[in-house]
């Protein structure tokens, strides 16, 4: 779903970060397109003062209790999610610990351990027989009542892997995992619901894992993962995002690396942000990012400070020391970095590291945060407005600072917004708006670790691993792997990597698995994604030619602005494929692809060439010699493919081609020498 729109006068625009692809007529476009999410006044309540779940306004106020500010835990969650019984990371990750079982050597786990740990190697070594072998073990310790082995299990029956694909055993399954805790099946189940439009059932899931995710981001060593990469740009590979997720082994960071060893202050305050946020392929650490920033301090760069006031505050890598956080942020401030006068109002907020607790000053501190642009600012601003914390409660003023909030990407603003629309909370009660905006924050969670396990995979060419990591994030409603997942199927099919019902996948199987990846990615905005359905279903590929299902899917990727698909819808009017034959509807199309894309200008006008010859002179032998080219150029492109690009054909070609370029270009300088010095008549004197 690429937007929304109505038809009222915009009053609130916000941009939440679900990422779709945008394709072209002539190259996929590497830009990203936000979802926007437009408000009108019809989304806001008339009376957004009385709710039941507000603080009464008789406890509100100026002397509201700081205590009502739960959005910021003081206490850690007892546990890491990856390292719980059914995470896969302690499987990938040889440094982790083993995940706890049900207790001393417990048979369910063991299996579950055994069954996954070899399953993944499997899919590494491409041994079908090993993989049958490992889903055997799984499925026991399923039987045993394993969540983690239930929801692995799931995964394998959805997609059809070593048994029939059963998107209502999956389910089941899925089910039985999820009500033993299992979070990555109630991952799978919300995207369910999700994908039926079910959004009562739906958002109940997704706000519980938004939470966690929420919960769960700071004490996990395997940070969000913020940036996800796309494999692919359109049908080619994305060399330049790959190259800049390789970690420490990456060029880039090795020079950044080198320069910070000798005492460049950006280059360690730029070391410090990779270590402490987790980005371009690092495993998050702490004690390094502390490390960098305490020197990018020392050589002068202030703005290492804000962020060593955080790390202490939080105790990320060090002793929680409350007063040595309130020291850095204050110097922060004064150079000045706005955002850590966010974190001097948190500070007052709770009354850490300062005499008292003070609320106006928080306010105010928080105030200069967002009126500097600071989402952070705005984010706390929009909490206090809302739960009438030193302030006036005042519903409308919380919702346009936590929309700002959500505008620059604010995780913990989007799960605010998320609850107000599920609750009715000043805004309008919309499920569909709620369900959208917990699934963006619930696909930050520790589970998404794995889609960081997939492109290391990715990166070592090791694809089998790579695909069973991004199916599986797949199942669990993440488009960026779904369409990663497609993309390696159809890129590297014809290597034994995708599992099937009994084997390695036939072709069928694996163009039906495809095909079912990118209709899902599209369902979730990926307009490219829509554009290889339609030529799937136009040209016949995996699946039977079906013109009407291929202009539906044109039809989709038309809707988010898609030149090639308005291109394709256009020549289906003018030759009756699928749609009504119809020259002016043709036209239309056509003039919408340039004007979305200037690339297409040139196809465009060929088009319309086309099409004024067809109007004009229908039963002409152009028309006929135009209609004839489809059957023409598998002709030609099979010749170009087998003749022209054999190898030792393509070299005797090439060598011919630069003998007779050579013979030209010698033939055309005597002629010119000879233009130069016209020769002399007989007699003439030397």
């Amino acid at each position: 779903m690429a937007r929304f729109l109505h038809h009222r006068p915009l009053l609130l625009l916000a941009a939440v970060s679900v990422a779709i692809v945008a394709a072209s007529l002539v190259r996929p476009a590497a830009a990203v397109r936000p979802f926007v999410l437009v408000l009108s006044v019809d989304d806001f309540l008339k009376d957004s003062s009385a709710h039941p779940s507000l603080p009464s306004a008789d406890t509100a106020g100026a002397d509201g209790d700081a205590d009502e500010w739960d959005d910021f835990a003081d206490d850690s969650p007892g546990a890491d999610p990856l390292l719980s019984p059914s995470s896969w990371v302690p499987l990938l990750d040889p440094a982790s610990s083993p995940p706890p079982g049900d207790g001393p050597d417990s048979p369910a786990d063991s299996l579950f351990v055994a069954g996954a740990r070899a399953m993944l190697s499997a899919a590494s070594e491409g041994d079908d027989a090993a993989f049958i072998t490992a889903a055997a073990q799984i499925e026991a310790a399923a039987t045993a009542g394993h969540p983690g082995a239930q929801s692995a299990l799931a995964f394998l029956s959805g997609a059809g892997m070593t048994r029939p694909a059963s998107r209502s055993r999956a389910f089941l399954l899925h089910k039985f995992a999820a009500d033993a805790g299992d979070l990555q099946s109630k991952m799978a189940i919300a995207y369910s619901y999700f994908r039926q439009e079910m959004y009562e059932e739906a958002v109940v899931l997704y706000a519980e894992l938004a939470e966690a995710a929420l919960t769960s981001s700071l004490i996990s060593k395997e940070p969000p993962v913020i940036e996800p990469i796309r494999l692919h740009s359109g049908t080619e590979e994305n060399k330049e995002a790959l190259r800049k997720s390789r970690g420490e082994d990456d060029e880039d960071f090795q020079i950044t690396e080198y320069q910070a060893q000798r005492g460049n202050a950006g280059a360690m305050y730029k070391l410090g942000l990779l270590y402490y946020y987790g980005l371009r392929g690092l495993r998050r650490d702490y004690r390094k990012a502390f490390h960098w920033f305490s020197k990018a301090v020392e050589k002068g760069d202030t703005r290492a400070m804000e962020l060593l006031g955080e790390i202490y505050a939080r105790g990320a890598g060090v002793e929680r020391n409350y007063t040595e956080a309130y020291k850095w942020l204050a110097l922060a401030a004064k150079q000045p970095h706005y955002s850590a006068y966010n974190g001097l109002g948190y500070l007052y907020v709770k009354g850490y590291g300062v005499e008292k607790k003070n609320l106006t000053k928080a306010r105010e501190y928080f105030k200069l945060a967002a009126d500097n642009k600071e989402a952070g600012g705005h984010y706390n601003l929009g909490v206090l407005y809302l739960k009438g914390i030193g302030v006036k409660r005042d519903i409308i003023e919380a919702s346009n600072h936590l929309l700002q909030a959500v505008n620059a990407g604010q995780p913990k603003a989007i799960y605010q917004v998320a609850k107000l629309f599920q609750k009715g909370i000043g805004l309008k009660r919309n499920l569909h708006m709620a369900t959208m905006l917990y699934k963006s924050v619930a696909e930050r969670g520790p589970w998404s670790s794995l889609s960081r396990w997939a492109l290391e995979s990715y990166l070592k060419g090791d694809l089998g691993k790579a695909l069973l990591l991004y199916s599986r994030m797949a199942d669990l409603g993440y488009e960026v792997a779904q369409s990663n997942a497609a993309w390696i199927l159809d890129r590297y099919g014809d290597q034994s990597i995708c599992m099937g019902e009994s084997g390695f996948c036939t072709d069928m199987e694996r163009h039906l698995r495809s095909h079912a990846l990118w209709w899902q990615a599209s369902e979730q905005g990926n307009e490219h994604a829509a554009l290889l359905i339609g030529d799937a279903y136009y040209y016949g590929r995996g699946v039977a030619r079906d013109y009407e299902r291929a202009a539906e899917a044109y039809m989709h990727a038309q809707s988010q602005f898609n030149a090639q698909a308005m291109f394709n819808l256009g020549y289906m009017h003018e030759h009756g494929h699928g749609l009504p034959l119809d020259l002016h509807l043709a036209k239309r199309y056509y003039d919408q692809a340039v004007e979305v894309d200037s690339a297409a200008k040139l196809p465009v006008m060929l088009a319309l060439t086309s099409l004024w010859l067809r109007k004009n002179y229908a039963d002409s032998f152009m028309v006929r010699f135009i209609d004839s080219l489809p059957e023409i150029y598998p002709v030609v492109e099979e010749w170009v493919e087998d003749v022209l690009m054999d190898e030792g054909n393509a070299t005797i070609l090439t060598l011919f081609a630069c003998l007779v370029t050579v013979l030209y270009l010698r033939e055309r300088q005597r002629r010119q020498v000879a233009a130069a010095n016209p020769q002399q008549p007989d007699g003439a004197a030397m």
